[in-house]
């Protein structure tokens, strides 16, 4: 991976990307997911302002690897889980795996784990068990959950309703509207806001994340998916967040360093996140 300048404005404030695929970012750009990799891109986010990434399994094999990379690295954190739509072969083994990984102290959350009824890969009566099963782990392990929701909104609020949701939860690439957003600000949960909050197509989004308070906010790339304006269609980085936080922050009508301090201090509370 070349070396590259920041695309945005470094941040006054530093903040940290609640969600991104470290390893996929590597695939993605066709070089090894290895220490050197995960060392520029961490480089390259400080750069901008971006303090630390939790980078987020979707397989067993990826949720290994993202929990190595978390402790070699003190600027990344990492969640483990199976994505609902990798479901294919995960077993009693698989899930005594991911209860192994999720003892380590650089794990902050089960994720990402929820449903998904775009993409026609996996029966939603199996995802609907799978998340289940992903929920009990979270509260075993006494960890944050962190939800994949994708066109299944009403589906992932019942089954949370009907499981009991652990202490924490986190809507990664929130997409929901104003009205589901304040259903979750009630219920306690943090709504954690990607790149496709600064696109011109999605006011709603916008109108959704003005309706949350604060300390119910969290931001994140998801890269290397979901690039944020003026760079959509490119692979997305850690070091591309400010363009996301300066939307929400906009969206909102936050100040923005005050919002980056806030996210900060969220994810000190409610995720462990230290750097």
């Amino acid at each position: 991976m070349p070396r590259l300048e920041p695309a945005a404005e470094p941040l006054a404030v530093p903040v940290f990307d609640a969600h991104t695929h470290l390893d996929a970012m590597a695939h993605r750009a066709g070089t090894a997911a290895d220490d050197a990799f995960v060392a520029r891109a961490m480089a390259h986010a400080a750069a901008a302002g971006v303090s630390a990434a939790v980078t987020v399994g979707d397989s067993v094999a990826s949720s290994r690897w993202c929990v190595a990379a978390a402790e070699r690295f003190p600027g990344v954190f990492a969640a483990v889980a199976v994505h609902p739509t990798e479901l294919d072969g995960l077993d009693d083994d698989g899930y005594a795996e991911l209860e192994r990984l999720a003892g380590s102290p650089r794990v902050v959350a089960v994720g990402e784990t929820g449903l998904d009824y775009y993409w026609d890969r996996t029966a939603p009566e199996l995802q609907q068990e799978h998340f289940r099963r992903h929920i009990a782990l979270a509260k075993a392990v006494d960890k944050p959950l962190m939800i994949h929701d994708r066109d299944a909104h009403a589906d992932v609020l019942r089954i949370l309703r009907e499981e009991g949701p652990p202490d924490t939860v986190v809507f990664h690439a929130f997409s929901g509207d104003r009205e589901m957003a304040r259903d979750c600000v009630g219920a306690g949960y943090l709504l954690s806001f990607a790149g496709v909050i600064t696109f011109k197509n999605a006011p709603a989004l916008r109108d959704a994340a003005a309706a949350v308070p604060a300390a119910h906010l969290l931001v994140e790339t998801d890269a290397p998916f979901l690039t944020p304006h003026p760079l959509r269609g490119r692979p997305n980085a850690p070091r591309l967040l400010p363009f996301t936080v300066r939307a929400l922050a906009a969206a909102g009508g936050h100040d923005l360093d005050e919002l980056c301090d806030r996210i900060r201090q969220t994810g000190r509370e409610r995720l462990g996140i230290t750097s």
